[in-house]
């Protein structure tokens, strides 16, 4: 059973052999530790209501735009307490009860049964931890969450690599085998008669070999390689984040390393990699940041990321446009620059830069 919404935790206890200790200089364990105890109180929630649920375009392999169902669900924090990750903000300490997951994303389907962009067709179940974690997500619920899908042309979940496993196939398995309940059938974006194809999302973050190892991720390229040969050897699709600008990989190097990450990413079957500028404000960063190892990217970074990697011509690849503004100083400029990421995002072609008298920004490539 889930705690009373408003209920917050208390920060995790302070070991007295941690303060006064720099980050790089403690084990696995301790840094865990000292990320957590940098964070703040979380609340919890109500477990059996989605965190938020909208519809967006993206853009096909094949070239469509779809309309998407993006739905970021309630979850238990993933096992790993990655130095960079905010999402624990919306996660709760403790198993999710079966039932749960089924009925946020039956909330998320009810609440958005109408769609501007018509009918929704694929859907991303994005959960702030683990799809693949039995704590996260009851696998005993998946026959009840594709009930939930049936109807959708793509499922996207996330997934830690080295949580990909068997479970994968168990949930691709009842994706086929589950039609809708009769309550949903009559939704006008799920009359198509077809069987959703599975495609996960993961995080590679970065190749730079000292920055992975210092994110707290606890997975090395091997395993990352290992998971994506395990879906493609099951023909599931493989979607990939990486971070621009991530702490430890000095920003004049920012871009090389974006570059590399998405090439290994391409090369290791990835048909979409989505660049996240690496942000403030999960407590562990900004303390970093104070001691000056690690800056947040600036706009014109993940504008050159970005112009980078649909050049690169080996994928689609899309810039995280969510909190955008804080990585810009010029609000004159802000609008045009944000609107010409969105366009490419759905052309998936780079547009000339935009050129601001204001603040004197011009061509960046």
């Amino acid at each position: 059973m889930s705690k009373p919404l408003g209920h917050v935790e208390a920060p995790a206890a302070r070991n007295a052999a941690v303060p006064g200790r720099g980050y790089l200089e403690l084990s696995a364990s301790g840094r865990s530790q000292w990320i957590r105890e940098r964070r703040a109180p979380r609340p919890t929630f109500d477990v059996r209501i989605p965190h938020r649920a909208f519809v967006e375009l993206e853009r096909s392999a094949a070239g469509e735009l779809l309309p998407t169902l993006t739905v970021l669900l309630r979850s238990r924090e993933c096992p790993w307490h990655c130095l960079m990750c905010d999402l624990w903000k919306s996660t709760v300490s403790h198993p999710i009860p079966p039932g749960a997951v089924p009925a946020q994303i039956d909330a998320a389907l009810t609440r958005q049964a109408t769609s501007a962009y018509g009918r929704v067709r694929q859907i991303k179940l994005y959960n702030s931890g683990s799809f693949f974690d039995a704590g996260a997500v009851p696998p005993s619920d998946y026959h009840a969450i594709a009930r939930c899908l049936a109807g959708f042309e793509r499922v996207i979940v996330e997934c830690h690599p080295k949580l990909v496993n068997r479970r994968a196939l168990q949930f691709r398995a009842s994706l086929f085998e589950s039609p809708p309940p009769p309550e949903r059938a009559a939704i006008a974006w799920r009359r198509a008669a077809v069987i959703p194809q599975l495609e996960v999302a993961l995080g590679l973050e970065t190749v730079h070999p000292a920055a992975l190892d210092r994110l707290n991720k606890r997975m090395t390229l091997d395993d990352f390689r290992r998971a994506a040969d395990f879906l493609r050897a099951h023909q599931i699709a493989l979607r990939v984040f990486v971070l621009v600008q991530p702490p430890f990989v000095p920003e004049d190097e920012a871009l090389e390393w974006v570059e590399r990450s998405l090439n290994c990413a391409f090369e290791c079957g990835a048909t979409a990699v989505s660049i996240i500028p690496t942000r403030l404000g999960n407590g562990a960063l900004d303390d970093l940041a104070r001691t000056t190892r690690f800056s947040p990217p600036k706009l014109q970074t993940l504008e050159s990321a970005f112009d980078r990697g649909l050049a690169l011509s080996r994928g689609r690849v899309f810039a995280d446009l969510w909190d955008i503004d804080r990585f810009s100083s010029c609000p004159t400029c802000l609008p045009a620059r944000r609107e010409r990421l969105s366009a490419m995002n759905l052309q998936q072609t780079v547009t000339p830069p935009i050129r601001c008298a204001a603040c004197g920004h011009a061509a960046h490539r």
